[in-house]
């Protein structure tokens, strides 16, 4: 199994998707509360419209700032999905981060601590 650094622990935890650039709020909730769940050393949870994604979890840094890349798989509206993204802790204690479906569409996104 592998071990996080110690700076993992402050994006441990879940995160509410407040915001996706391309996205409009509404659609966020569809199905659940849209959310990003960082969990463990290497595990979490993306939802948000009719997506749900298990993510693989690699904690380092992006351009000087500690980071937590990912990889995921799960499905959109029943099939079946997968992709990547990041995230970095972002200003008034956000995370901020993009995320990427294989073959589709990215967005930029915003979360909030729960």
């Amino acid at each position: 199994m592998a071990k996080a650094p110690a700076f993992a622990k402050a994006f441990a935890g879940h995160w509410r998707i407040v915001e996706m650039d391309i996205w409009s709020n509404d659609f966020l909730d569809l199905v659940e509360e849209a959310h990003l769940t960082l969990s463990g050393a290497t595990d979490g949870e993306i939802a948000f419209g009719a997506l749900k994604g298990f993510l693989d979890v690699r904690y380092g840094s992006r351009d000087g700032a500690a980071c937590a890349e990912f990889s995921w798989e799960g499905y959109d509206d029943n099939d079946p999905a997968c992709g990547r993204g990041w995230a970095v802790l972002g200003t008034a204690g956000r995370l901020v981060g993009h995320f990427y479906i294989h073959n589709g569409d990215d967005s930029g996104f915003v979360c909030e601590r729960r």
